[in-house]
């Protein structure tokens, strides 16, 4: 699809989708969203581009095959558990602690936001490793 309004309007727009992903990336440790609906949002936003650009502008963007991201996703997801074998629970039990950061309200983090990271890069991953064979079979 060669539109000029659609090229203009996917490098305004997909800056902001991405960084709308990380937001629910992040929202999802307190409040609905997370990894699966943050790396959806990300897919969207490669996805326009692949649109309004073409699939090998895409994959310049994303810097990693779609597959090899996925796979981090799965060890990031997979290794946010074993910190709590380091105590004696059960995997993936999730562990807490609070950051005091001067200036600001403390932080609490655990490692489920670990897990998010992992579903967010494997959703991303696995959505874009479909879309950019869709899209290269089409063309």
């Amino acid at each position: 699809m060669s539109s000029l309004i659609l090229r203009t309007a996917t490098r305004y727009l997909v800056p902001l989708l991405l960084l709308f992903s990380i937001y629910l990336l992040l929202a999802g440790h307190n409040y609905p969203g997370g990894g699966f609906v943050g790396g959806l949002a990300a897919a969207a936003g490669l996805s326009l581009y692949a649109l309004a650009f073409d699939v090998a502008s895409a994959k310049r963007m994303l810097k990693i095959s779609p597959t090899g991201l996925a796979g981090l996703g799965l060890l990031v997801s997979s290794a946010s558990g074993l910190p709590a074998l380091t105590e004696s629970r059960p995997y993936l039990t999730g562990l807490w602690t609070v950051l005091h950061a001067p200036g600001f309200e403390p932080l609490k983090v655990g490692t489920p936001i670990l897990f998010d990271l992992g579903v967010y890069l494997v959703v991303l991953g696995v959505t874009m490793s479909i879309i950019f064979a869709l899209a290269e079979e089409e063309g």
